[in-house]
């Protein structure tokens, strides 16, 4: 979501030569404030008038929902639709709260930039006495009015540097969008694979339940018979007991789990979710990438470290608006004005025109610049430490997340083969439990453990999703390829 480059180009009016070309300067002035007041005067003023261009210099909006008209459409799926994990993506960016505030934070800073714009450009105020004296029984009424045109020819970079370091926080601004919309993807995934890994926990419970229950009935059975002792019974029922409250509390798990994953969609945690099948995953095997050169670009794509980086860049402009604000400043000032007085009978009126240049040095202002370009230079080389130290950390969250990628990896690959051996020795257990040639405890260690295998097995498969994700956010690529392609997209 990179930020738009917008080049700052404000025409401004000519100087008048002489006093008598201040009023037609003045009156351009005015049209110009008199169309801005009638342009704030309609309906869509409060969000549409944007004489400076500011909004060209926004990132694009997240596609936010909402019911008063500021959001662009992003409706609900159909009551009875299965969530995939596109679609859980889609709603957690559509609907998130947060999407919508970081990017009203960086639709601030863009006025921000028009704010210091503005002060390139000359203003226009007006001004109007009304007088009213008695002396010696005589009534006087004096009324004067005035139009002055105020403009800051010269600063010496004041306005420069301030411009320039709101451009840099809108730069930081849109690179903190680009991470807050990372985030809420990883989160969205987060939450739908961690369900999907509660409901298979569900699901593996109830068919240990199940294996349980089968174990308990051909128990009693050989006890009816004479060929199993009470204590084979007792373990049966124990181990059966046992699954009904491994089943209960994987239920509850997925209760939480689903509540979890509706507000990370924008949903109320007791909202009604249907979620399509649990995906399979396929790891990909050729995939072998250098981890330095997974470094190299993280720092240069993550938008967090760019953000950092605009900060550093602001805060040099800081120490630059610093310095220029104890040098010296050359102002235009012009406008007409009028005066009448009426005393008894008799009108006096007057008019002028005035127009001056005012230049402004700064000799001793108690050491406040000194101490200020000290406070700008302190907190430019706190950006710059903080800028290092997020990029040390970058390389740290890549690493970490390549080597859990890698481990995830084998481990999907050692729980398939785990899960294979568990289901063929619990065939074999309960094949020759029937026959009355193993005993019970063969046979309830073996459903144990196919149990465990069972949940291993789609535990890994979703580990490995969430590794992937979290891999792509770690290197700032994460975006809706990596759910649509079974390998880790990098540039």
């Amino acid at each position: 979501m990179p930020l738009a480059s917008t080049a700052f180009d404000v025409a401004l009016p000519p100087v008048p030569d002489n006093a008598s070309g201040i009023l037609p300067a003045i009156r351009r002035a005015l049209a110009l404030v008199a169309a801005s007041m009638a342009l704030m005067a309609t309906p869509a003023a409060a969000t549409g008038f944007d004489p400076l261009g500011t909004d060209a210099l926004l990132p694009p909006r997240p596609p936010v929902a909402g019911e008063d008209g500021r959001f662009a459409p992003c409706p609900p799926p159909a009551a009875d639709a299965a969530l995939g994990v596109l679609d859980v993506v889609d709603q957690a960016l559509c609907r998130h709260p947060k999407t919508f505030e970081i990017w009203a934070s960086a639709r601030n800073q863009a006025a921000l930039v028009g704010v210091s714009q503005a002060t390139f450009l000359p203003g226009v105020s007006a001004s109007g006495t009304l007088n009213r004296s008695r002396s010696d029984g005589e009534n006087a009424t004096t009324r004067s009015t005035a139009m002055t045109l105020s403009w800051l020819l010269a600063d010496f970079g004041t306005r420069s540097a301030n411009l320039e370091n709101a451009r840099q926080l809108l730069v930081a601004a849109a690179s903190t969008l680009d991470a807050t919309v990372q985030s809420v993807f990883l989160n969205a995934l987060q939450a739908y694979y961690n369900t999907q890994a509660a409901r298979a926990a569900v699901d593996a419970a109830q068919e240990a339940e199940k294996a349980s229950r089968e174990s308990l009935n051909a128990a009693e059975t050989r006890y009816r018979v004479g060929t199993a002792t009470p204590a084979d019974q007792l373990q049966a029922r124990t181990a059966w007991s046992q699954a009904v409250l491994n089943r209960i509390k994987a239920e509850g798990t997925l209760r939480t789990a689903l509540g979890t994953l509706a507000s990370a969609i924008g949903r109320d945690p007791g909202a009604s979710l249907r979620l399509d099948a649990i995906p399979d995953a396929t790891p990909d095997t050729a995939f072998s990438v250098d981890v330095d050169a997974l470094i190299a670009t993280a720092r240069g794509l993550r938008p967090d470290l760019r953000a950092a980086e605009a900060q550093a860049r602001a805060a040099r402009a800081s120490i630059d608006a610093a310095r220029a604000a104890g040098l010296p400043t050359l102002s235009l000032g012009a406008g007409p004005s009028w005066q009448g007085t009426r005393s008894g009978g008799d009108t006096l009126t007057t008019h002028a025109n005035a127009i001056g240049l005012t230049l402004t040095v700064p000799i001793f202002s108690g050491y406040d610049t000194t101490y200020r370009v000290r406070s700008a230079e302190a907190k430019a080389e706190v950006a710059l430490a903080q800028r290092d130290s997020l990029a040390l950390q970058v390389g740290l969250d890549v690493w970490s997340t390549y080597q859990a990628l890698q481990t995830a990896t084998q481990s999907l690959r050692t729980a398939a083969d785990l899960l294979a051996s568990a289901e063929e020795s619990e065939r074999v257990a309960l094949g020759r439990y029937r026959a009355g040639v193993g005993t019970l405890i063969d046979l309830l260690n073996a459903q144990s453990a196919l149990a465990a295998a069972r949940v291993q097995r789609i535990q890994a498969a979703l580990d490995w999703h969430v590794s992937r994700a979290t891999l792509a956010k770690a290197v700032g690529t994460l975006d809706r390829r990596l759910l649509t392609s079974a390998e880790l997209t990098l540039p």
